[in-house]
């Protein structure tokens, strides 16, 4: 019945536009660096013509990195996105995208003038046609070809300089798994094994909580932009104090598969989905990018994970004393950081403690850890699709620290912070581009809102919401059932009344005779008194 509802949703759909722009691809742009690519709506580049943008410079900051990355002119990311590109679109009014065709977050419309805050919510809550939609959309994303973008699958030097463009089409979905992979992959040095590990792009410093906050953005907009539902969000999941994988059933993200636990259920799509750059050891031993190829099954066997390295899934304490941390973050910005917020979300703060290098993952991380399949990679986890709802939830919780603190811009770091992760560094590999400090501010502002952040009446009405959508369902039916009954009742009424009339002198119609043959003896009562108590406390528990 699933796969049925599925099929009939992905029917429904037609690709529509969705890291690289396709049109940036090509050897004259690699030659001249530039990637400012024509706005179908005028055909002028960044849609000059209509005031939407202009081909401008890239300005990169010149700020200090910190000692992390003791290199320099060695990776393609360093100072993004001058390697390949030092003229994008940059655009005006509320415009965003690589051409300025697109709408920036929280704007819809032709103009990009209509103000609109969507709502994410826990999944939970979701009806069962949301949630009939939201897999849906999921595999549709999956199995179609981004008409956009393109993903890079070999460096810039072995380009020859732009000449040998190397470039792989993959699925909308896959474009994201490849970036969360390209923004955390090791430095390539030169040659096989000659890598650099202490390095990441979105992770292990200031910058892991806008990136994330960016990426799920732009994976929501490329969602709307391929089904045409303008209403849709990313739905997240509070695993606070969960026992399980409570997500792991094959109505949402998969249950496990009985034949091999490690894999996915085959009641789910899931168990179709293939992975790609998902084996980060095999890439730096080679000294190579991912190839975009696939790479296997998707893979998760939650709960036996390495419990030495993480207990369980985070708890309620562990979610609450990270909050009370009043730094964002601290000392070196990175995964040694005490006292320090962001280190203390991503999990290499002890939630308990607050002291950095925990020998034990805690809150994001222990998730990831937990997960022990497909999510357990930094560089491959966006495959699985608990990636997204796990870091609706994390990006929560990073609003929820904002709105708290209210802490001011100066609070992210300007410079020092590990290479990619200062305040003016444009994010990698985003195009368009973003800098860290643009997601330094309130989800309001960006144009969503969560549930979990609702007040408490609020709270109450969304968590009615699934069965008011299911009643909305079913109400023609009761009405039916309720006007078939009422016609049924009047039928048999004017049967007895009929009958009544036709029989009106037979002695078994009157009333003394009529209690006489139904009559019984008087008798004690068949219960005590405290055997009715008894049995209405059954009841009642059996009603709980």
């Amino acid at each position: 019945m699933w796969s049925l509802e599925i099929i009939c949703f992905l029917l429904c759909f037609v690709p529509s536009y969705q890291q690289f722009p396709r049109l940036c691809a090509t050897q004259e742009a690699l030659r001249t660096k530039e990637c400012c690519p024509p706005w179908e709506g005028d055909g002028s580049a960044c849609g000059a013509s209509s005031g939407r943008g202009t081909c401008e410079d890239v300005v990169v900051s010149a700020q200090p990195d910190g000692p992390q990355y003791p290199f320099s002119g060695l990776d393609d990311r360093e100072k993004w996105p001058l390697v390949f590109y030092n003229r994008t679109c940059q655009c005006t009014d509320n415009f965003m995208g690589f051409n300025c065709g697109d709408c920036m977050f929280g704007y819809f419309g032709e103009n990009c003038n209509e103000r609109r805050e969507s709502l994410r919510r826990n999944i939970f809550h979701l009806s069962r046609a949301e949630r009939i939609k939201l897999v849906s959309y999921l595999n549709l994303a999956k199995q179609t070809i981004s008409r956009d973008y393109v993903v890079v699958t070999g460096t810039y030097r072995e380009m020859q300089n732009g000449t040998n463009p190397m470039f792989a089409e993959v699925s909308v979905y896959d474009v994201f798994v490849w970036m969360h992979y390209y923004v955390s992959r090791n430095a390539l040095l030169g040659g096989p094994g000659n890598v650099w590990t202490d390095v990441d792009f979105g992770h292990w410093a200031p910058a892991f909580p806008p990136w994330h906050r960016a990426y799920l953005l732009h994976w929501e907009h490329e969602i709307r932009k391929l089904t045409g539902d303008m209403s849709f969000t990313i739905p997240y999941w509070d695993w606070r104090d969960a026992q399980g994988c409570d997500v792991c059933t094959d109505e949402l993200m998969g249950d496990r598969s009985t034949q091999d636990p490690s894999l996915i259920s085959p009641g789910s799509v899931f168990s179709s989905w293939r992975v790609l750059c998902s084996q980060a050891q095999d890439y730096s031993a080679r000294g190579v990018l991912c190839d975009a190829t696939e790479e296997g099954p998707l893979r998760r066997n939650p709960g036996n994970h390495n419990r030495n390295l993480v207990e369980g899934l985070p708890t309620s304490d562990d979610v609450e004393f990270t909050l009370s941390l009043t730094n964002y973050d601290t000392g070196p910005m990175d995964r040694s950081a005490n006292m320090s917020f962001r280190n203390t979300l991503e999990g290499f703060g002890d939630p308990r403690t607050g002291l950095g290098n925990s020998s034990r993952l805690g809150m994001h991380a222990a998730l990831h850890v937990y997960m022990n399949g497909s999510m357990s990679s930094v560089q491959g986890s966006a495959n699985d699709p608990i990636f997204l709802l796990h870091h609706a939830f994390v990006d929560c919780l990073y609003e929820q620290w904002l709105r708290r603190h209210r802490p001011s811009p100066s609070q992210y770091p300007e410079s020092n912070a590990p290479i990619g992760h200062n305040s003016e560094y444009h994010m990698a590999p985003f195009l368009p581009l973003h800098r860290n400090r643009d997601f330094f501010i309130s989800s309001k502002d960006l144009g969503y809102e969560y549930t979990h952040l609702l007040d408490a009446s609020q709270k109450l009405a969304e968590s009615l919401h699934p069965s008011l959508e299911e009643l909305r369902d079913v109400w023609p039916w009761l009405l039916l059932a309720g006007l078939c009954g009422g016609i049924l009742t009047i039928a048999i009424a004017a049967a007895v009344l009929t009958t009544k009339r036709r029989y009106k002198g037979s002695s078994w119609l009157r009333a003394r005779s009529w209690k006489h043959a139904f009559a019984l003896p008087e008798r004690q009562p068949l219960i005590g008194s405290n055997e009715i108590e008894e049995t209405n406390q059954h009841n009642y528990q059996t009603t709980m």
